[in-house]
């Protein structure tokens, strides 16, 4: 006869406490990381700016009844809406993601820390409007500057070590954790109302990742991530009325986290919780393209420029080798039909294929009217993937933390290129020289998009200068944005 389960109410899951006294108690000193952080603010708002002139996106924009009004509600950047945070939160999160252009994550788990903002800046925005109305103080921008740099935290240093994709789970179960928390601590919850919280986001449900991989590729993947910071904010203010946690969520034998979808093994973790993942973040700056192949439409650009400089056409050419690493082969070494935008853009050979044509790879390249020319499929066939694994282990360094692509162009006639090989993109932590003047290019241009001049550089003077947006009041830095 088997022992009967304990009923005795266990301590917190020490997961659960550690990230709790990280969220409530660590205090953000790194110069480095809010100076990250705010690159990471323009350059995310920017992103969502862009996405807004995409009609597949903006059909998902606004309050779920048409119409409904909420008073100090939060601002949706870049539209006229004022929504509930909750709601706000999914707008915000879903035109953050909408282009695969926001900043990413790479480690055993993969993502895009920044889509914590949805959920961060709508409530932080809801609360100081909230507060201005009961004659108290906002929040400022500090505030969510270093809620953003805890969220980056919390999501990235779980990711180190945790494959969720290898279980079948999709990384924003990442995202509704680490917004939970922060959200909850913006919102005032206490530390055992902040646990109970980020039990709830880890006993809730989780999206697989079928919407991100073939035959079943599609455009979920583009407001996931807004669905789950939505879900924080929404778990958070549940956990603020007293509603009870699940202590041992991830440890429970037979129902916990662990056991019903980790394989019942437990969480590992690299390193303590401090400001490491903001400031070693990666920034998408040159193209709209799946992290893992960032370096390889680098090479890709490189060879266009040599095609054009010998008189080469890409007819010309037999065979494109592609040396990458494994997490590479495994979510975007594509073959067959792509069916739509999303399709594409986690496809290696198509994000190769358009810069050898065209010279180019924007959001727009992804879309019918770019992929339906014969010859981005005709070199798609001719390309082949193997792994490196020197580029593998290279990939997990934490010193290195490399995003490695190599090419090798070889022609009908026998003839072939040097290989061209990029070990870090220019959104990488070692080419931040290079690349912050072009995130800062990307954000003006964003803007433009969007609003007239002196908008934008109302916008511009705050958002560049590190101390004058700190201090400023959450509401009054979304008003800037609001049509």
């Amino acid at each position: 006869m088997s022992a009967p389960i304990s009923n005795v109410r266990p301590k917190p899951d020490q997961v659960l406490a550690d990230i709790v006294d990280y969220v409530q108690n660590y205090r953000i000193d790194s110069a480095l990381a809010l100076e990250t952080a705010r690159n990471c603010l323009i350059d995310t708002l920017g992103c969502g700016l862009e996405a807004l002139t995409y009609p597949a996106c903006t059909k998902l924009m606004g309050p779920i009844v048409p119409g409904t009004i909420v008073p100090n509600g939060a601002k949706v950047p870049g539209t006229s809406f004022q929504l509930d945070p909750v709601q706000a939160a999914f707008n915000i999160g879903a035109v953050i993601r909408w282009l695969d252009f926001n900043d990413t994550w790479l480690a055993a788990e993969w993502g895009h820390p920044s889509d914590n903002l949805g959920g961060i800046l709508a409530t932080a925005d809801w609360l100081s409007r909230s507060a201005i109305a009961a004659g108290k103080k906002p929040l400022t921008m500090q505030d969510v500057l270093i809620a953003m740099i805890k969220a980056h935290e919390i999501q990235g240093c779980i990711a180190l070590e945790n494959s969720f994709n290898k279980v079948g789970l999709d990384h924003v179960l990442l995202v509704k954790l680490a917004s939970t928390a922060v959200v909850g601590q913006l919102i005032g919850l206490t530390r055992d109302e902040l646990i109970n919280a980020v039990s709830l986001a880890l006993v809730d449900g989780h999206a697989l990742r079928t919407y991100r991989h073939s035959p079943n590729t599609g455009s979920r993947k583009s407001w996931a991530a807004g669905d789950a910071t939505s879900r924080a904010v929404r778990l958070a203010l549940i956990a603020k009325t007293g509603e009870m946690g699940y202590p041992s969520v991830l440890t429970a034998k037979t129902w916990g986290f662990y056991d019903v979808l980790f394989k019942g093994n437990a969480f590992r973790f690299q390193r303590p919780y401090g400001s490491y993942v903001m400031e070693n973040v990666l920034f998408k700056i040159s193209f709209p393209a799946e992290f893992h192949a960032q370096t390889a439409v680098e090479a890709a650009m490189s060879l266009h420029e040599q095609l054009r400089a010998k008189g080469r056409k890409v007819e010309d050419i037999r065979k494109i080798t592609i040396r990458t690493h494994e997490a590479a082969l495994r979510i975007i070494d594509k073959k067959g039909p792509l069916d739509n935008p999303a399709d594409r853009d986690h496809c290696i050979q198509y994000m190769i294929a358009v810069p050898l044509v065209h010279g180019r790879l924007t959001a727009a390249d992804y879309e019918d009217s770019v992929a339906q020319d014969a010859r981005i499929d005709a070199l798609r066939d001719r390309m082949e993937c193997v792994e490196d694994t020197q580029f593998t282990k290279d990939y997990h360094d934490p010193e290195k933390r490399s995003i490695a692509n190599a090419l090798t162009v070889e022609f009908n006639d026998g003839s072939k290129f040097d290989e061209v090989a990029v070990e870090y993109p220019v959104g990488h932590r070692r080419r931040r020289h290079d690349g912050i003047p072009l995130l800062v290019e990307k954000f003006r241009t964003n803007l433009a998009r969007r609003f007239p001049a002196k908008q934008q550089q109302a916008i511009l003077d705050v958002s560049l200068d590190q101390a004058k947006l700190e201090a400023m009041p959450v509401n009054e830095y979304v008003d800037l944005y609001v049509i």
